[in-house]
């Protein structure tokens, strides 16, 4: 097999050599292209998928099998050169038998070995721009876009980046408790920051979503028109919280805390807790004037005296809710669920 290798490329060059330099016999040319033609369909037939064949990459050697070159990218440069069809001819060979390609070894292993096992798996002293550019040359089309997506997750600016569960603590030790700690318009989008300590921390305006806060305490903290969609509350803290228009959305505060002892109302005026759990929280004196609850589950709530004055509250589930003293004047009601209440709903406390 190796012998009608060598023997088809001697032949693929030898008619090339003969092209070359004798141009001006048109009949002579005609006819070394249909053996040129034949030859290259020899060479094609010698290359069956399973055979292993040799490849010398910028002076390093690399072994595999026509298989792993053709089957991955079969519209690539490697798999052109290789295939059955000819479609390409393959490069010159060395002393070796290795066909010799001019590029970088240095980038060329990443590319050998997302041909072999479909992963690309770079190591952090190989550039993927490097890489990147050895893809393109080789016409790997599925391999460039995920190199493009990775460089520009990569290059994305620091200024957008979520701060870590790391990065949060750091700035809490750093902090003393006598200094305001401000978090205001951070990025803390996807952050683990269960159990923490957050009394008193500025939190306007921050991107907090799906956070997980879970067990947290943000007694007296301001999340006003903070982002905390689909965040993880439960059983946090949140007594006296100053959330104006927080978004909530999704959120899931089961078992969670907003009543001060000393009478100060938490204020979460016109919030957005669309489809959020509070089951079982302790929300009695909340402010929740014009607030979206549609569709939230509110079941077996602490309501006392809350202010739900303006909210709508369309298909809310507040069965085993206490809503004695609570303020529903104005709220939308529709097909809000008022089962097992503890104590009676008086007309007086909602007009709708």
């Amino acid at each position: 097999m190796n012998f009608e290798i060598d023997k088809a490329s001697t032949s693929i060059s030898n008619l090339q050599k003969n092209k070359n330099t004798d141009p001006s016999s048109t009949s002579e040319h005609s006819s070394n292209n249909s053996e040129l033609k034949s030859a290259v369909v020899e060479t094609s037939k010698a290359f069956p998928s399973s055979k292993w064949v040799k490849l010398n990459v910028g002076g390093k050697i690399y072994l595999t099998t026509i298989w792993t070159l053709v089957s991955k990218e079969p519209e690539s440069m490697l798999a052109r050169m290789f295939s059955q069809d000819g479609a390409m001819l393959p490069s010159n060979q060395d002393e070796q038998g290795a066909y010799l390609i001019d590029r970088s070894p240095h980038y060329f292993e990443p590319i050998i070995n997302y041909l072999r096992h479909g992963q690309l798996i770079v190591d952090p002293n190989v550039s993927l721009e490097g890489v990147l550019e050895e893809a393109k040359f080789f016409g790997l089309e599925c391999l460039v876009s995920q190199l493009e997506s990775q460089i520009m997750q990569a290059n994305q600016p620091l200024d957008n980046v979520p701060l870590t569960r790391r990065d949060v603590i750091k700035a809490l030790i750093q902090t003393s408790h006598l200094t305001e700690l401000r978090f205001q318009g951070v990025n803390l989008a996807g952050a683990d920051l269960r159990k923490l300590d957050f009394r008193n921390i500025n939190f306007k305006y921050a991107c907090m979503q799906r956070c997980n806060l879970s067990h947290a305490n943000l007694t007296y903290c301001c999340l006003e028109r903070t982002d905390l969609a689909f965040a993880n509350l439960e059983c946090s803290q949140l007594v006296s919280v100053k959330g104006l228009c927080a978004n909530m959305e999704g959120a899931n505060l089961r078992g969670c805390n907003f009543e001060d002892p000393s009478g100060l109302r938490t204020n979460l005026e016109g919030v957005n807790l669309k489809g959020a759990c509070l089951e079982s929280s302790n929300m009695a004196g909340v402010n929740l004037r014009v607030a979206n609850l549609k569709d939230a589950n509110m079941k077996n709530c602490n309501l006392r005296a809350a202010v739900l004055a303006g909210a709508d509250l369309e298909r809310c589930n507040l069965s085993g809710s206490d809503l004695q003293e609570a303020n529903l004047r104005g709220a939308n009601l529709k097909d809000a669920e008022l089962t097992l209440m503890v104590t009676p709903l008086h007309m007086s406390q909602a007009i709708r």
